[in-house]
């Protein structure tokens, strides 16, 4: 790949989570849905790992998981570690078996999101000792509510991923 590709590739990957991040961290939490904001950086960097693959997805996962850390004043590296891991899981699968189409990246996102959700949710049920059942509901509430932007979140992360195989191309 180019220098110059490369270096566009990168700025577009960057503003996608920038703008990304803007709307979990800033504008979401002004606009709770039954006291839930919706988790949107793991939809996008899991999109970003089934359209261009393993690497990229490690990659952005990386950085999409520093800004949810960041975000949510989580335990230092917890999405940071979760990210980047489903990053390279789910862009090796990506790589391998999976279509990259929509049910996929639906797929994909379903199991992050779920798999976010009882990352937050454990230092609740072990430290703060609160009911599991509460927390199982909140968790499953908040999967349902988040996947309802991997629609408009899939657009974004189709064009960018397309974008970047028919560069790969030339």
């Amino acid at each position: 790949m180019k220098r110059s590709v490369l270096i566009v590739t990168i700025i577009l990957h960057a503003l996608l989570l920038t703008f990304v991040y803007v709307f979990q961290g800033m504008v979401f939490p002004t606009l709770r849905f039954f006291g839930l904001a919706p988790l949107l950086l793991p939809i996008a960097s899991t999109g970003i790992a089934v359209y261009e693959g393993r690497n990229t997805g490690g990659v952005v996962g990386m950085f999409a998981g520093i800004l949810c850390d960041v975000s949510f004043n989580e335990p230092v590296g917890i999405f940071t570690v979760l990210l980047t891991v489903t990053g390279l899981i789910v862009g090796t699968l990506a790589d391998t078996v999976l279509t990259r189409g929509f049910a996929s990246f639906f797929t994909c996102c379903l199991a992050v999101l779920v798999i976010s959700a009882l990352v937050q949710l454990f230092p609740l049920w072990i430290f703060v000792r609160l009911p599991l059942l509460p927390l199982l509901e909140t968790a499953m509430r908040q999967t349902v509510y988040s996947l309802l932007f991997a629609l408009p979140l899939w657009f974004f992360v189709r064009a960018l991923g397309g974008r970047a195989q028919r560069i790969r191309q030339i």
